[in-house]
């Protein structure tokens, strides 16, 4: 199921940045641009309605409600078990809610979509762990992340096109690993994997990353470049970040979304939600 393409979103010159978009099913995105093929109408990239899953009577996700703008940059916080796993899974089509709406721009139906499928249409997943081929070089990973539908030695005797390498070459840039470009993968620090793997995500050139506890195990260097490197990639993609480091979350997020079971306790700026006497009592602590 394919969207027609649209034109370019702009921003809307009356956008409120300290409007609620999230609370909306009018989220204004903060891109200037739509993606290609994907129509995004209302500026909203993601929708989550009343989303509900249970698991052996436990339920892991209750009437979740969220919108995610074109360009944002989103936050998620919460105590362990809020259910901030289960929702990507429901994003990724890994779990099938038991009830609710989940939208990839305005058409195209997460629940109805196999996972291959919504990975191909522009929806990016990097777990906590990073999983890169440690045998194979820096280029060779993101060269086999170009060629996701062939085989791993097929796609390595496949012949680039210029414009292939040229968006390897960007990533690479992006992700500082250029100078490591001929380097196995497994002699890479942790960060420098997980670097890795974000730079597999992007030469897929995704419109919606996921990203789940990316600076875990990070340098304090190591976690200041990931900052930077998310928030410029903001804009050109939207984001959403798991994530339990709250000074990492203060230098990134345009808005923050708290879980609890299963479904939002709070959302607005770090401080606004620091500030929620719920989010202290169930999170935070005193």
């Amino acid at each position: 199921m394919r969207a027609a393409p649209v034109p370019e979103l702009m921003l809307d010159p009356s956008y409120d940045p300290n409007t609620d978009a999230s609370s909306s099913r009018e989220a204004i995105g903060l891109g200037s641009a739509a993606s290609a093929g994907l129509d995004v109408r209302h500026g909203t990239i993601l929708t989550l309605e009343d989303i509900s899953v249970s698991f052996d009577g436990f339920k892991a996700l209750n009437n979740l409600t969220l919108y995610i703008g074109v360009g944002e940059l989103r936050c998620i916080i919460g105590p362990n078990g809020a259910g901030k796993t289960t929702m990507m899974d429901v994003i990724t089509g890994k779990t099938r809610p038991d009830q609710g709406k989940a939208f990839f721009g305005e058409t195209l139906d997460l629940t109805r979509m196999s996972e291959v499928d919504i990975a191909q249409s522009g929806i990016g997943r990097k777990f906590q762990k990073p999983t890169v081929f440690e045998a194979l070089s820096v280029f060779e990973n993101l060269e086999l992340a170009l060629k996701t539908d062939k085989s791993v030695w097929a796609s390595l005797r496949a012949k680039l096109s210029g414009q292939q390498r040229d968006r390897i070459d960007a990533v690479l840039n992006t992700i500082r690993l250029q100078s490591s470009r001929n380097r196995p993968a497994g002699l890479l620090s942790h960060g420098q994997k997980q670097f890795l793997e974000i730079g597999m995500l992007l030469v897929q050139e995704p419109q919606l990353l996921l990203l789940d506890e990316p600076v875990a195990g990070m340098t304090d260097a190591e976690t200041e470049f990931t900052a930077e490197l998310f928030k410029s990639l903001a804009r050109q993609h939207s984001l959403m970040v798991v994530e339990h480091d709250m000074g990492f979350v203060g230098a990134i997020a345009d808005h923050v979304t708290v879980l609890h079971q299963g479904s939002v306790l709070a959302e607005g700026s770090l401080a606004q939600v620091q500030a929620d006497e719920r989010v202290i009592e169930v999170y935070l602590g005193r």
